[in-house]
Order: structure tokens, then C-alpha cells, then sequence
């Protein structure tokens, strides 16, 4: 344990990482040069910089007590893979000495055909490399020493989520020079995405978690009815922490803090049980790194604390699910933010001509971004409590709608008055209001210098939305480019260009409320792309516009990417036939005999209530008696019926008819069955029902 108070956070913050304090300290300069530039200028280390860079990384780690090392990285599994080796050799003398060469420190062999490679490796083609990402710094974990890396196959196809990513910041770097260049702007030398996430989750009781094997298979809860209590109170939202969670948080900001995580925000999110922490803004390519850090870490803590961290979109039915907010904008090595209005947005040019390229590549590509925040659990969070609907759109608000409007007509802005918050009460200070409400039921929101990317879920990497918003802005910045570059007037075709963007692509912008049906009947009236399950948004990934734009922005070989969509798909039937399979075998073997005991219990007490005194009606024993029956039948029959469906999945088909069927056939299935069940719960007594409610579950933390 610790104290609170006794927590130096400037002098553990970053404890654990081999940052550039560390570097500068440890390597001679001349190296810390080198390994700059080449961080800088996107170019290749020498092995001789990079074998000095390992001895002094492999003594540090050895000082923090780190034995092993391992090569970090992301493969398609959703979470990150290590396999560790030890620091220690044996000389001939039978001495044990600790080495780390450069060669270990730059390339790894993991086995590349036992992860997901849709078709890019077969068993036989077992080699694979994972290479060092010096972007990203190494941090202990563990008592190991963590080198990020990149997973690739042998002919150098992408195997990982960090890869891609990588490849997307380097094009937008490129792009978004050449704009600045075109505005005189010749001090900015490097152009990357800054994001911040926001990271939404649940604690409940492990001893809880361990009686349902819902949540212990799936990470969600596949039967449930109410609770009693729920949000409806909004008590729990921003409320007082209670001790345990208390004490699970300050042990998480110190262990997020040791390992360079900006984490600064932390609160009861709207549901029961619900929290959030949120990181401040740096490179994306750490930010991704980071939130797979957290969500690690998440789990460790919580379960130190005799607790279980669910990071399912949905783990609740009925009840607010859980997103991973992705706060997304442009920023130059110089510290300025490209996506800054300014006092006076309206005589911004540069900042519109931004604001532009994202509002055209979100319109263009809609389903890319869809695509990137589709998942089985995603499916039954869009669209319900706190999420956007499947429906992307863009919120500017009121005045950058003004200002849009304004341009395309070719008519003067009238500047928005600026209004003073009162409240009435003298003695609060006064502060000018922002110039918009903010609207948190858009899926892609401005939200003053940044995008909000409300889609993702909680469970997934942050990689392939940032990957999809860096290629769609690279790619429009680079159109924009081609035309500016050439023309003979740069004022009168960037005005040109910002009107017809605009009047192009303002399908794409929405200010009001998302989670109305009238939007959805505007969106279909724009011929806006409304894809509800991850089966009809992944049927999409392979369209020959998002082909052809991966190709262009060398992201993605064709191959790469039909790899990637079979991926997909093969993860969204396994987690579908593993409910399923877990929900017949719960109702089988727990649900129906925990029912047929409670129906024996009654019937008992209504022949002892009859033989004690004939004369006295058993009514209401009997209404319970036939309601439980009949319920009975319909489990029984809904149970059968999804095994049965279960069984006849056609495997000999395609991935994406698999998809449909399942979408189609298992999950209307699973639906009919929890239903049943769920009346079950509400009429079988509690001391009957073979696991914890949600009552239980929700409160006892």
C-alpha cells in the first residue's frame, strides 16, 4: 500500500521508460543524435547505433530489476503479444553474463502462422518478423523490459495494427507539409496527429464475475432482466467515489504514471458500476501504444482489488455501454494546433482549408470510418444509451456552420456576438461562453480544436480509426495540394476550392439530435450510409474506392486489406457462435433445471396447502404455476431452436454469408431465448436462480 500524499508524481511519472531524459543521459551524444534525426526525418539506424543504444537500454532495464526482454506488438488478435527472452548468456566458462545486442533490439521471430493473417500466411509459412518501432519508446512492465514493434509476414505484408498506422502518420506528414508550404509556413518540419482517449469501463465484484459463465466466456452478460435500480436517478454520474474504487483508481494513475501514461481525468461515468479515465493528448502513434498499456492495466489493478474490469461495449442490456472517446487533431513540431479557429475562424483560411479536408474525406468515406469502429460488441452498444447511432456524421456547430455557409455563398460573415455565462449570482466570476453547445450525440463531432470520434468501442485499439482519419485528411490535403500547386492565382482557387468543398460534401454535417428517428429519415434522404451491424459494414471494406485510396496513400496492398476483412468477419462469427454456444449451454445445464426445481417447490406447496385445507383456493400459487410452465416451454423450445440454428451455420459458404446468416439467423435467436429467460428470472424465487442478478452485480462494488 501507499499514501496518496507521500507521491512525488514529477519524479515517478515516466519511472518505468526509456524516454528522451533517459536517452540523453545514458547515450553519448553523438548517438542521441543520431537516433533524433533518424526519429525526425523518418530514417534508417545504423547497427551500430543501434548496439549501443541496446547496452544502454539493457543496463537501465537490468537497474529497474527488468530479467527479460520482449518485442511488444499488435497483432489482429485485439490485444498486444510478448514473448520474453532472458538478458542472460552463458559464456564457455560456464559464466553467466548479461547481453542485449542491437540485432535483438531491431528484429524479433515471432511465429506468424499461429495469428490472424486472413490467408497472408498458412501454417507451413510459419516465419514472420517483428521489427523495432524507435517512434515509440521501451518501458518495464513487469520486471520486463517492452520494445514496441511492428508484426510482419516474411514477404513484409502487415500482420499487426501498429504497421499501418505508422504508414498513415508518414503520409499525412507529407500531405499536410505541402499545404503549410503553400501558406508560407516553412518552420513546421514535421506534421503528426495528436489524440486523446477517452477510456469508459466497468468494476464488478470478482467473486460475482466468477459465478456466471457469461461473463467470464464473453466479458458480457447474455441474460439479465432489470434491476430494480439502474441510472434513472443519474446518481451515479460524476458522484463521490466509493473507497474501493477510490483506492483502485490512485493504485491505477500510480502504475499509468511509472509508464509515461498522461492519464489526468478519472469519473462515475452515467451506468451503475461505470467509470471513465481519460489521457491528455500526444502523438498518436504513443497514444495508441498507451491505451493498450491501460486497458492491461485496467484489469491487473482491478482484480488486485478483488474486482473485475469489464471493457465490453455492452456487458448489460438496457444499460448505457461503454465507448473509447477518440479525440483527434493536427499538430506541428513547432506546438500549433491546425485545427485552432482563432479568434476570427472566418479570416482562418488555413484552419478552413483543414477543417475542409476532414469534412470532405469523412463525406467520401463514411463506411472506412464505420468499418473502423465495427465489432460484435460494438453492434449492441451503436445507437443505444450514451453511443452514436451507425450513422456517421459531422457536428461543427453553429458558428463554423455560419462561417461554412457564408463561404459558399460568397457572402460576408457576420460575426457571432460574444455572450457572458451568467448565472445570476454576483459573486461567480464572469467568463465569455464557447460558441457552441456541444452535441454528444454525433458520432464525429468539432468540439473547438479537435475532432471527437465517438464510435470506437471500449474494447478495441485506437489504431485502426486513427489509421482511417490519418489516411482520409492525407488523401484530401494531397488533392488540395495538386490543385493549389498549380494554379496562378493561390487566393481566388483556395476560395474557390473551401466553396466547393463545401457545398460538395455539407451532406456530411449534422447539428442536430442523432438519436432521432427524423435523422435517420434525413440520412437516408442524403443517401447517408446507415450500416447497424459490423456485418453489413465490413461487406464495404473492400469497395474499390477504399482500395484504390489505400493503394494511392501506400497503406494497404489489395491483398493486405482482403486479409484484414476475412480477419474481421472470422473474429465476428467466432465471438457469435462462442455466446451462442455459451447461452444454450447455460440454459441447459443451469436456467432449466434451476426453473424445473422452482416449479417443483410450488407444486409441493400447493398440494400441502390443498391436503392441509381443501376448501381454501390455490389461485394465485396456480397463475405462478402456469406462467412458470409455459415459460419453461419457451426456453426449453427458444434453447433447441438456437441449437439447432447453431449447428446448421453453412460453413461451407463464404466469410460474408457466414456474417448474414449469423446476423439473420443466430442473433434473432439469441434474442427470443434471453427474452424467455429473462421473464424466468423476474418469477423464479432468488434463492433458485443459479447466478447473480443484476442488481447484485451493479451494487456491489
Amino acid at each position: 500500500m501507499y499514501r496518496e500524499d507521500a507521491i512525488d508524481v514529477s519524479r515517478i511519472f515516466g519511472d518505468m521508460v526509456f524516454g528522451d531524459d533517459v536517452m540523453k543521459e545514458r547515450l553519448p551524444q553523438k548517438i542521441y543524435t543520431a537516433f533524433k534525426d533518424a526519429v525526425e526525418n523518418y530514417s534508417e539506424l545504423s547497427y551500430e547505433t543501434a548496439n549501443i543504444i541496446a547496452m544502454a537500454m539493457k543496463d537501465w532495464a537490468i537497474e529497474k530489476g527488468a530479467k527479460h526482454f520482449t518485442h511488444w506488438f499488435q497483432p489482429m488478435t485485439g490485444v498486444t503479444a510478448e514473448k520474453h527472452d532472458s538478458f542472460v548468456c552463458f559464456s564457455t566458462n560456464e559464466k553467466v553474463i548479461m547481453e542485449f545486442s542491437g540485432k535483438e533490439l531491431i528484429k524479433g521471430e515471432p511465429d506468424a502462422s499461429s495469428f490472424p493473417s486472413g490467408g497472408l500466411r498458412a501454417t507451413f509459412e510459419a516465419r514472420g518478423y517483428t521489427a523495432w518501432d524507435p517512434t515509440s519508446y521501451a518501458f518495464i512492465k513487469d520486471d520486463t523490459l517492452c520494445i514496441p514493434t511492428v508484426f510482419c509476414s516474411y514477404a513484409g505484408e502487415a500482420l499487426d495494427k501498429k504497421t499501418p498506422l505508422l504508414r498513415s502518420i508518414h503520409e499525412l506528414n507529407n500531405q499536410a507539409l505541402r499545404i503549410l508550404k503553400l501558406f508560407g509556413v516553412d518552420s513546421a518540419k514535421r506534421v503528426f496527429a495528436t489524440v486523446g482517449a477517452e477510456q469508459e469501463y466497468f468494476l464488478i465484484d470478482k467473486e460475482l464475475f466468477e459465478q456466471r459463465k457469461d461473463l467470464i466466456y464473453c466479458g458480457r452478460t447474455l441474460f439479465g432482466a432489470k434491476s430494480a435500480k439502474e441510472s434513472g436517478l443519474s446518481d451515479h454520474y460524476f458522484g463521490a467515489l466509493r473507497p474501493r474504487v477510490s483506492g483502485f483508481m490512485k493504485e491505477l494513475d500510480l502504475e499509468l504514471w511509472k509508464l509515461g501514461v498522461p492519464v489526468k481525468t478519472e469519473h462515475n461515468e452515467v451506468a451503475p458500476a461505470q467509470h471513465e479515465l481519460a489521457q491528455l493528448y500526444t502523438h498518436v502513434n504513443n497514444a495508441t501504444d498507451q491505451n493498450q498499456i491501460t486497458m492491461e492495466l485496467l484489469k491487473i489493478v482491478a482484480e488486485r482489488h478483488g474486482m473485475v474490469c469489464l471493457l465490453h461495449e455492452k456487458p448489460f442490456a438496457g444499460i448505457n455501454g461503454s465507448g473509447k472517446h477518440n479525440n483527434w487533431s493536427l499538430q506541428t513540431d513547432t506546438g500549433v494546433n491546425l485545427l485552432e479557429p482563432g479568434n476570427s475562424p472566418y479570416e482562418n483560411a488555413q484552419f478552413l482549408l483543414f477543417l475542409c479536408a476532414v469534412i470532405k474525406g469523412v463525406d467520401e468515406y463514411p463506411e472506412l470510418l464505420r468499418i473502423s469502429a465495427a465489432s460484435a460488441g460494438n453492434d449492441w452498444r451503436l445507437g443505444g444509451n450514451e453511443a452514436p447511432p451507425a450513422i456517421v456524421s459531422v457536428f461543427v456547430g453553429k458558428e463554423l456552420m455560419d462561417i461554412l455557409e457564408a463561404i459558399e455563398n460568397g457572402v460576408k460573415y457576420q460575426e457571432h456576438e460574444k455572450y457572458t455565462f451568467e448565472t445570476g449570482i454576483d459573486i461567480l466570476p464572469k467568463f465569455l461562453k464557447d460558441s457552441t453547445d456541444r452535441n454528444r450525440t454525433s458520432p464525429f463531432a468539432f468540439t473547438g480544436n479537435k475532432f471527437e470520434f465517438r464510435m470506437v468501442g471500449s474494447n478495441e485499439s485506437i489504431s485502426s480509426a486513427n489509421m482511417v482519419l490519418n489516411t482520409i485528411v492525407a488523401d484530401e490535403l494531397a488533392y488540395f495540394a495538386d490543385i493549389l500547386e498549380k494554379c496562378e492565382d493561390f487566393q481566388s482557387e483556395l476560395n474557390k476550392l473551401l466553396a466547393d468543398t463545401i457545398k460538395n460534401h455539407k451532406r456530411i454535417i449534422f447539428n442536430g439530435n442523432n438519436y432521432s428517428d427524423e435523422w435517420v429519415r434525413e440520412a437516408k434522404r442524403r443517401n447517408l450510409p446507415n450500416l447497424k451491424t459490423m456485418a453489413e459494414a465490413i461487406s464495404h471494406y473492400a469497395d474499390e474506392k477504399n482500395v484504390e485510396l489505400f493503394k494511392r496513400r501506400r497503406i494497404f496492398s489489395q491483398k493486405e486489406m482482403q486479409s484484414r476483412r476475412d480477419i474481421q468477419i472470422e473474429n465476428y462469427l467466432k465471438i457469435l457462435s462462442m455466446e451462442s454456444l455459451t447461452m444454450v449451454e447455460m440454459s441447459k445445464k443451469q436456467i432449466i433445471p434451476a426453473v424445473v426445481d422452482y416449479i417443483g417447490s410450488v407444486a409441493e406447496s400447493i398440494n400441502k396447502q390443498r391436503l392441509a385445507s381443501p376448501e381454501v383456493s390455490c389461485m394465485t400459487p396456480k397463475t405462478l404455476l402456469k406462467k412458470l410452465s409455459k415459460t419453461l416451454d419457451d426456453i426449453d423450445k427458444y434453447t433447441e431452436s438456437l441449437d439447432k440454428i447453431i449447428s446448421d451455420i453453412p460453413l461451407d459458404k463464404e466469410n460474408a454469408d457466414i456474417g448474414r446468416y449469423c446476423t439473420e439467423q443466430i442473433i434473432p435467436a439469441m434474442i427470443k431465448l434471453r427474452n424467455a429467460v429473462d421473464i424466468a428470472e423476474g418469477s423464479v424465487a432468488e434463492k433458485y436462480w443459479p447466478y447473480p442478478d443484476y442488481g447484485k452485480l451493479l451494487f456491489s462494488v
